[in-house]
């Protein structure tokens, strides 16, 4: 038990003691380790001044190197400088010898100028009094002759104007009449020859359009789905388009009746992708419609290019190409516009050339002498169409005999230029083949137009079509505008205007449609 203790005793004093031994060594290779620390710190400190040092001087050898190179620059620019100031000096005193040169040769011309001058001046003194005693002799001379003739001088002088004047005007007078009579017998049979070749040069046929259209269908089964529930459809269909549609016992195909051929082409060409699609109630109808109607005018664009394109035309104005492709679908006295607008076209052209004259201006002023038979709005339609032709031509450009021949072609105005009178005669030719035109036609598009312009004449009007052959006017209105008590109203003052202004067989039935749509849509 007693060793045991000591032996505990003894280690613990060991453990004291190797502990202290411990610290004590710690202690010491901090100290070293310290000591270390400042000796290589005093080290990169004079690392440090020496380097510095060495970077001192580098600096200032490059400063100075520098400082050399500005100055050798510096003198270069200073010996440049006085290299140009003494050639400037140098030119100053060329310019300088040059000018005293100018100035001694100007001095000698003077000096010569001068004796000129002199001589000039005594050579005229010379000439005046010669030319006084010329004028003293030839006084003498014509005195002695009134003496001897018993005449004057103004006389004499007025006898001889008069004597040449009847010789003159006496062989003026028998070569006029010899050259007129030349003429006359001749200007006939060439102008026959002229107008027989470029008739027999120039064919076309002719057809004589209308104002009905048939619509063939598949099946007698799609006419109930065109006309719709209580007809609603059909109704659709005549309001967006402006045309008539009848359905009758005609097997397998509907009429669509208007004197407007854009519209019955448009309506045609609607039911062709309504029955195709299949999908026919009014919405999809008006969506229909407008399609078609964009597709038209970008093809009367088309038809237009190519018209001038196959005449040879070139820098026609974009709005006159479209001018020429509505034609396409406008009649005049029952033939086409664009196809009599064609022929007389080349008319012109062979005519022109047959007279020598300018065979492109004839041939556009051709293409373009009815363009005022299809007006942009229905305010134009008042205006003569030669001159309403005429202001659209100087409006976009053309040349001002293209315009005259345009306005003149009907004797609207007078004609300055040679092509007019062409035109107005190939005008002629065209309208006078057999079968060409129809008066009765185009009167009674006339008629249908003038019903449709009375109803644009009123207030809140948005659309207006004449159906049933002119017997039916149709109105549509706003109805924002025109309440329902003001459409019956209005439905009598039109029918008024029509009575005392218009001449009609029969009567005329006016129906004034106003419609409301309240539209929402659900996302």
């Amino acid at each position: 038990m007693d060793s045991t203790i000591l032996l505990v005793v003894a280690g613990v004093v060991g453990l004291i003691i190797g502990f202290a031994i411990a610290k004590m060594m710690e202690k010491g290779k901090a100290a070293k380790t310290i000591s270390g620390a400042k000796k290589e710190a005093s080290d990169i400190v004079k690392e440090a001044k020496k380097e510095g040092e060495n970077i001192k001087k580098d600096k200032i050898f490059q400063a100075k190197e520098k400082f050399l190179e500005l100055k050798a620059e510096h003198e270069k620019v200073i010996i440049n400088k006085d290299k140009k100031i003494a050639e400037a000096e140098k030119r100053t005193r060329d310019k300088e010898s040059q000018i005293s040169n100018e100035l001694t040769k100007n001095k000698k011309l003077n000096d010569k100028l001068e004796t000129r001058i002199k001589e000039v001046s005594y050579k005229s003194e010379i000439l005046e009094k010669k030319q006084s005693e010329v004028e003293k002799l030839h006084k003498s001379q014509v005195q002695q002759l009134e003496v001897i003739s018993g005449l004057s001088a103004e006389d004499a002088k007025s006898q001889l104007l008069e004597s040449l004047k009847e010789t003159a005007k006496t062989d003026a007078m028998a070569y006029l009449q010899s050259t007129l009579e030349e003429a006359k017998l001749t200007a006939q049979q060439e102008a026959r020859k002229i107008v027989i070749n470029t008739i027999q040069r120039i064919g076309t046929e002719e057809a004589v359009e209308n104002c009905v259209s048939v619509f063939n269908l598949e099946s007698d089964d799609v006419k109930g789905r065109i006309i719709g529930r209580e007809g609603r459809n059909i109704r659709a269909i005549e309001a967006a388009t402006g045309v008539e549609i009848i359905v009758d016992d005609t097997p397998e195909a509907i009429i669509l009746s208007c004197f407007d051929s854009v519209r019955r082409e448009v309506a045609r060409l609607s039911l062709h992708r309504l029955v195709t699609d299949g999908r026919i109630h009014p919405a999809r109808i008006e969506e229909i419609v407008k399609k078609t109607e964009k597709q038209i005018n970008e093809e009367i664009a088309e038809i237009g290019k190519r018209t001038v394109i196959d005449l040879g035309i070139h820098g026609l104005h974009p709005e006159l190409i479209k001018a020429v492709g509505r034609m396409k679908y406008r009649s005049s006295y029952g033939q086409n516009l664009l196809q009599h607008s064609r022929e007389v076209a080349k008319l012109c052209g062979v005519m022109a050339a047959e007279l020598g004259l300018n065979p492109k201006i004839a041939k556009r002023a051709g293409l373009l002498h009815d363009i005022g038979k299809v007006p942009n709005t229905e305010v134009e339609v008042e205006t003569p169409h030669a001159i309403l032709g005429m202001q659209w031509a100087q409006k976009y450009g053309e040349k001002k005999e293209v315009c005259n021949a345009i306005g003149a072609h009907h004797d609207e105005i007078e004609m300055t230029t040679l092509i007019s009178p062409i035109v107005q005669v190939c005008d002629a030719i065209s309208g006078a083949r057999p079968g060409a035109r129809r008066q009765v036609l185009d009167s009674y598009i006339q008629r249908l137009k003038d019903l449709e312009d009375i109803a644009f004449g009123f207030n809140g009007v948005q659309k207006a079509y004449a159906i049933q052959a002119g017997r039916e006017l149709r109105v549509i209105v706003e109805s924002e505008k025109v309440s329902d008590d003001k459409a019956a109203e209005l439905s009598f003052e039109i029918s008024q205007k029509i009575q005392t202004d218009m001449t009609y067989p029969g009567q005329v039935k006016v129906t004034v449609i106003r419609e409301t749509r309240s539209v929402n849509v659900a996302k």
